[in-house]
């Protein structure tokens, strides 16, 4: 793209990618440099981050605390919709990236920035996550995506340019792999991860305590939910960072939510990623009991045949979408009555359903029963087997008469 670039807002995390990627903006455009950082419950010390962006070379640093957001308007609404991509990954990267894009949209706008710029890889997905969502934003920014510009080729040059530099960063030959997190989860690739028959060391892991080592008495927990959305954990009423942090403790130290998966990405390369959800594998459990009792069959079955188009939108950066958006509302439609508690019994890693229950629970144990009852006349089955089996009657017929 052209050189003609005043002033960019650049996705800054401080780690190896976005710590390069300022300096070369700088030495490359020759052009203003504004590190945008968001605080999505990473843990991390951002006041060292700002300040690594601001010795970089940066001319402003601008960090938003974004942790209620992400959880009430990212992974509440995904986690209403039970979205879980490829049968096991809960879309912990793939539903930040539309937020930090929204923000440093909105940044280069006050500004006046005419470029952004993010760290992401010509190999990978968030580099559509954050674009896609640009265009949908505001599409008359330019974009600068340093992977598919420079000629470093591998992550070792990287760090021999940040070396040469006197850029610190946290990636060493010992520690050869990166980590992407945020309030709702961990994850880890690249490195010594590459090889899919390679068991991750047990020192990697940060949320959650190893399974092993997890207390030997299991841990109960209770959740309640109003239109599919988490509202108190053990009875206590807390904001949507809150709850879902609260989350997190209890089931990292019962070692609960770790995912060791090889998942088809969206450019079309298979990648190996290990990833630690703990509280979002309660929240997705203890959800999906609360519907149990809840949503009309056909509306869940329905709700539950959109959800890998609807994962897959997230996955693939279409956040913005009109589909999405569409697709949203109809989740959210389905989520009207799920009212109720749900609770859960953590020991060693595992996560299980004990019980559920509803003032608006659509199961009635008279029906339900197997004892006597004087509700269900079972002798109603019979025509109800003949008009099922009336196709196959003449299909069967047919056949033998042939």
């Amino acid at each position: 793209m052209s050189k003609q670039v005043k002033k960019v807002v650049l996705a800054y995390s401080g780690g190896l990618d976005t710590s390069i990627i300022l300096k070369w903006l700088l030495e490359e455009y020759k052009c203003e440099v504004i590190a945008f950082a968001a605080d999505l419950g990473q843990g991390e010390d951002l006041d060292a981050v700002k300040q690594k962006a601001m010795d970089t070379g940066a001319s402003k640093v601008i960090i938003e605390d974004l942790r209620e957001e992400f959880v009430r308007d990212y992974v509440f609404p995904a986690f209403r919709a039970n979205a879980i991509y490829e049968g096991h990954y809960l879309l912990g990267t793939s539903l930040a990236r539309p937020l930090i894009a929204k923000h440093q949209v909105a940044a280069a706008a006050v500004e006046g920035a005419d470029a952004v710029s993010h760290g992401a890889t010509g190999k990978g997905n968030d580099q559509v996550r954050f674009e896609l969502s640009y265009t949908a934003l505001n599409p008359n920014l330019k974009v600068i995506a340093p992977w598919r510009e420079w000629l470093f080729k591998s992550r070792q040059d990287l760090l021999q340019f940040a070396q040469s530099h006197g850029i610190p960063v946290p990636v060493t030959p010992e520690k050869p792999y990166s980590m992407d997190g945020n309030i709702l989860h961990l994850s880890y690739e690249g490195g010594i991860l590459e090889d899919p028959w390679r068991e991750p060391d047990e020192e990697m892991f940060i949320m959650t305590a190893a399974p092993e080592e997890a207390p030997d008495k299991p841990t109960y927990v209770e959740i309640d939910f109003e239109r599919g959305n988490p509202v108190a954990v053990n009875g206590e009423v807390l904001g949507s960072a809150d709850l879902l942090a609260r989350l997190n403790e209890l089931g990292g130290e019962n070692g609960v939510g770790r995912v060791d998966l090889v998942e088809n990405r969206f450019v079309g390369i298979k990648s190996r990623g290990i990833y630690e959800t703990p509280g979002g594998t309660i929240l997705r459990m203890a959800h999906q009991a609360v519907e149990s009792i809840t949503m009309d069959r056909e509306v869940l079955h329905l709700r539950d045949s959109l959800i890998p188009k609807y994962a897959s939108l997230i996955y693939n950066g279409f956040w913005f979408s009109p589909e999405m958006k569409m697709l949203q509302e109809t989740m959210d439609a389905a989520q009207e009555n799920v009212w109720g508690k749900a609770r859960l019994k953590l020991y060693k890693g595992s996560c299980q359903v004990v019980g559920r229950k509803s003032s608006r629970s659509l199961y009635q144990p008279e029906y339900a029963t197997f004892e006597e009852d004087r509700v269900f006349d079972q002798s109603d089955a019979d025509g109800f087997i003949r008009l099922l089996g009336l196709r196959l009657r003449l299909q069967a017929l047919q056949k033998k008469e042939r």
